[in-house]
């Protein structure tokens, strides 16, 4: 029964990652190593956080081990293991002890999620492994310079040459929706004047990458389309192509309004007045700031103008100048000469300077001036249009005093007939806005009771959305595990057949059944003896009390009859002594096999062998203990 249990705790182990060898088919073949390694991946698997940190691997030195030991009897214990557990467990374990904890994590091990992502779907699952493996083994390595490549990085870090990842657009076919015409035109040109994909590139490097960045741009634009209908789109109550023509003519309204503003500076900007501006108007304005200054003609001010002909004039007549200078006087006095005249320039430039910054202050104040006059201009306007208005009325009022009687007689008769005219209309007004009221109250209800449907048919959709792509992961996961059982079943040695493995099961299942057969009659056997042992000492004490009674009044009276009661007394206790004696002695037989078993376990839990491994250890402990000490006394 326990190989049996053995090899599906094995199996597990297999499944999780654990690289168990096929000559073990026994707990007991379990070394320190191979149980660490089997109890950390069964913890990755069941709290991936929690086993993130721990080492799949014993260290050497056998301090760390005892550190390790600790870690993972403590992450045992935080993924729900009761029993007893230590460092001991790890380092000096048993066989029992070693199957309880294995039983526990592989029950807590999650079924579905182990099935599924243990290994990989499809024909190619043997080379996918492969592949998996050796990847993984890859990255377990750090990466040095080829210089300092020891032989074990040189095998599987190769000094090949490597590429940048560049890529380039491409230009695929993909079924367009349009008129015929256009589809047959889009045929031709894809037919007779596109190249191929991989005729496409300026470098073969470059094909790799590209296919890559072109495939992530699809799936993530069909993934961000899937997840903006679902959430925008469907509350629109609109087609997907009214949908999308909407989203286009929006956008292309954006961009016509960034442009048309860019283009046509505000008045805010004139005055050096700061305003924010947009990411398409921040391209605009590096787009114009990106010309050529020296192509772009300036429109500058007289006093620009004076300075730039002065300056000009002046560097030709000391161009002219300088040659016969230089042929009439000595070196020493053109020096001379020309530092002198680099002062007084340098005088007249910081002149024209602190001018010019005067000018500039002066144009600052110029216009928040101009500013002040522009808002207090604006205001008086307004002013001035409020005043023409009251004066209109004030001339009306005046016009008409003169004829003041026949005025107020006519505004009157306008009056009352205004008034009349207004009861009419409000009379007419009633008689139409009852029925207008109940069938605006209508239409609200039919509203009211198509938005709820809508709603209610929304939230269907979006439930069947969720049920379809629910089913549709299922289906997939479903899809894998036939796939990998399938893969599997071919794998498997075609000699054994079913029947065997369901004679095999009906077997163990007949013994166990057999077993708990003759548990139950044994238990039956015991109780009833029990009962036998029960009804013979209460027959046994009545029959005991019943004489007792008889004799003791037979023994006042003879001498004989009251040695028989002695006799009789010595004889119930020398009775009660045997049985005492007997029930001891199945005591203490109880106990011997206890302590039998006991020893079986303890000859089983290699006792002796932990304790040699703990003196060994102990003295590796002391000599790293003592090294360690040398080191800091050399320190």
């Amino acid at each position: 029964m326990m190989e049996e249990v053995d090899r599906i705790l094995i199996h597990a182990l297999r499944q999780v990652g654990t690289e168990v060898d096929e000559d073990v088919d026994s707990i007991r073949q379990f070394t320190s190593e191979l149980l660490v390694e089997g109890v950390v991946r069964c913890i990755r698997v069941i709290d991936p956080g929690l086993g993130g940190g721990l080492a799949p691997s014993l260290p050497p030195g056998m301090s760390a081990r005892f550190r390790v030991g600790m870690s993972l009897a403590q992450a045992c214990q935080d993924v729900g293991y009761k029993g007893e557990i230590g460092y001991q467990t790890f380092l000096y374990s048993s066989e029992p002890e070693i199957r309880s904890l294995l039983m526990f994590l592989v029950e807590k091990l999650p079924r579905e999620s182990a099935e599924a992502s243990a290994q990989p779907s499809g024909k190619s699952a043997v080379l996918q492994r492969a592949i998996a493996a050796a990847i993984r083994a890859q990255l377990d390595l750090a990466w040095v310079p080829p210089n300092c490549s020891l032989p074990l990085h040189c095998e599987t870090q190769s000094g090949g040459v490597l590429n940048s990842f560049y890529t380039q657009p491409l230009s695929s076919p993909h079924c367009t929706k349009g008129s015929e015409e256009n589809l047959k035109e889009v045929k031709e040109y894809r037919r007779d004047v596109l190249p191929p994909v991989t005729a496409q590139f300026s470098s073969s490097a470059s094909m790799v990458a590209s296919l890559l960045e072109q495939h992530a741009a699809e799936l993530s634009a069909a993934q961000e389309w899937d997840g903006e209908w679902k959430s925008q789109g469907l509350l629109s109550r609109l087609t997907p192509q009214e949908y999308r023509s909407r989203k286009l003519a929006r956008l292309q309204k954006r961009i016509q309004e960034q442009l048309r503003s860019a283009a046509q500076p505000s008045s805010e900007s004139a005055f050096g007045v700061s305003r924010p501006a947009s990411d398409l108007m921040d391209v605009l304005q590096s787009f114009r700031a990106s010309a050529p200054t020296e192509h772009v003609l300036k429109k500058g001010t007289h006093f620009t103008h004076t300075q730039k002909f002065t300056f000009t004039q002046e560097a030709a007549a000391a161009a002219a100048v300088t040659p016969i200078l230089s042929a009439q006087e000595s070196s020493g006095d053109v020096q001379l000469r020309q530092q002198e005249e680099l002062s007084a320039l340098q005088a007249q430039f910081q002149q024209l300077c602190s001018d010019v910054d005067h000018l500039a202050a002066d144009m600052r104040r110029t216009a928040v001036t101009h500013a002040q006059v522009l808002d207090e201009l604006k205001q008086r306007e307004l002013g001035n249009t409020e005043k023409e208005e009251k004066l209109q009325v004030k001339k009306k009022t005046i016009d008409l005093l003169p004829e003041a009687d026949n005025n107020v007689i006519q505004l009157q008769s306008l009056v009352e007939a205004s008034a009349k005219r207004v009861v009419n209309l409000a009379s007419q007004w009633e008689k139409r806005r009852a029925p207008l009221i109940d069938e605006h109250r209508r239409l609200k209800e039919i509203c009211s009771r198509q938005d709820l449907d809508s709603s209610r048919k929304l939230s269907e959709i979006k439930s069947l959305h969720e049920k379809i792509h629910v089913s549709t992961e299922e289906a997939k996961k479903k899809e894998e595990t036939y796939k990998q059982l399938l893969t599997e079943l071919e794998s498997l040695p075609q000699d054994a057949s079913r029947s065997a493995y369901t004679q095999r099961i009906l077997e163990i299942v007949s013994n166990i059944k057999k077993q708990k057969e003759e548990i139950t009659k044994i238990l039956s056997d015991t109780r009833e003896l029990q009962k036998e042992i029960n009804s013979l000492t209460g027959k046994l004490d009545r029959t005991f009390a019943v004489t007792d009674e008889l004799v003791f009044k037979d023994a006042k009276k003879d001498e004989s009859v009251r040695k028989s009661y002695k006799y009789l007394a010595a004889l119930h206790e020398n009775c009660n002594q045997l049985i005492q004696t007997i029930e001891d002695t199945g005591t203490i037989l109880r106990e011997i096999r206890d302590l039998e078993e006991q020893i079986e376990t303890e000859n089983g839990n290699k006792t002796v062998a932990n304790l040699e491994r703990i003196l060994d250890d102990f003295k590796a402990i002391r000599q790293e203990n003592a090294a360690l000490a040398a080191k800091v006394k050399e320190g």
